[in-house]
């Protein structure tokens, strides 16, 4: 029996055995997945706000037998089936950022399964985006499906640091109390988003008015959970200044100091894009708005964390660089948290 083609047996190593990328190109690639991370999730609300979530009522295919369906299903149809082909070009991206961080010399493993992680939440994603058509858009299932493309934007996120530092072990820049409030920020950030999700399960955007179906939504006046959605929001704005005002008492690096301060300027966008919504009744152009914020947000919160430490190239023979502030730093922050 002849052998398969080399290109056929192995694709990946065939392309990197020719082809070695400069680390911009890698880093350009890696970028290239979040931005596309993002858009599928802007695309992926215009879909449920033009009321176009049931424009293809089946799935995988769009409409019976048919896989993209026809153009007399109408212009539901017509959104749905673009954000559902967005997909391809969401793998497309990912698919290139694999082949580059492959192709890298030396090879990098521990960031080449980071963009192979990418890929399978994709899939997954795209599976889950499925059964959101299947279930009729249960509002539970919809939320979830928001929830995977933050798991997207948090791998995708890692995968671009990653690309721009080496493989040293991580060494803190800051103290572990400063790190703490750190990691206490990002917990009540991702409260609010999940928070944020319910509002629109119980808010006035079913994903379809055809009136063909019986769409569930949360049982709870969207009202209220905005309200507990708001009352989150300004936790993680008092947890925001309380972190800048830590790491200008202890003279961090400028780079978290930076950081924070970025992730203070979305959140206070954010605010006013989400106040309006509210007292105008949530128009469409602003939900999909305050949902490009979301994803903002949760990437400012990650770059934030990663911003508390750093990656050295590591170099043969080196010593190791010390991994904790110095006592008067450490002790300086202890006091000032408690």
């Amino acid at each position: 029996m002849p052998k398969l083609p080399e290109i056929a047996r192995n694709p990946l190593a065939f392309i990197a055995a020719r082809w070695t990328p400069d680390p911009v190109t890698v880093r350009r690639a890696t970028l290239a997945a979040l931005v596309m991370s993002v858009v599928i999730v802007i695309t992926g609300g215009a879909v449920r706000l033009s009321a176009s979530g049931l424009g293809c009522p089946t799935w995988p295919t769009c409409s019976g037998d048919s896989l993209l369906g026809n153009r007399e299903m109408g212009i539901h149809h017509a959104i749905e089936i673009s954000n559902r082909m967005l997909t391809y070009v969401m793998c497309a991206a990912v698919g290139w950022a694999i082949v580059a961080v492959r192709a890298m010399e030396p090879r990098r493993t521990g960031l080449y399964r980071l963009a192979w992680a990418q890929f399978w939440v994709v899939a997954g994603n795209a599976v889950w985006g499925g059964l959101t058509v299947l279930t009729k858009l249960n509002p539970y299932v919809v939320s979830l499906h928001f929830l995977l493309t933050a798991a997207l934007i948090t791998v995708a996120v890692l995968t671009w640091q990653r690309a721009a530092e080496g493989d040293a072990p991580p060494r803190p820049l800051v103290g572990k109390p400063v790190r703490q409030l750190g990691l206490v920020l990002a917990g009540a950030s991702a409260v609010l988003v999940a928070v944020g999700t319910l509002v629109t399960g119980a808010g006035p955007h079913p994903g379809d008015t055809s009136g063909k179906y019986r769409l569930q939504r949360i049982d709870v006046d969207w009202r209220t959970i905005a309200q507990l959605h708001a009352d989150f929001a300004w936790v993680v704005v008092g947890l925001t200044v309380a972190l800048w005002f830590v790491l200008r008492a202890v003279d961090a690096p400028r780079g978290p100091q930076r950081r924070v301060t970025e992730l203070f300027a979305v959140l206070m966008a954010q605010a006013v894009i989400g106040y309006v919504q509210y007292f105008t009744h949530l128009p469409p152009v602003l939900v999909d708005l305050h949902m490009f914020g979301a994803c903002l947000i949760w990437i400012a919160v990650l770059r934030v964390l990663l911003a508390m430490r750093e990656r050295p190239v590591s170099e043969p023979g080196a010593a190791p660089a010390p991994s904790a502030p110095q006592p008067a730093e450490a002790e300086a922050e202890a006091s000032l948290l408690g």
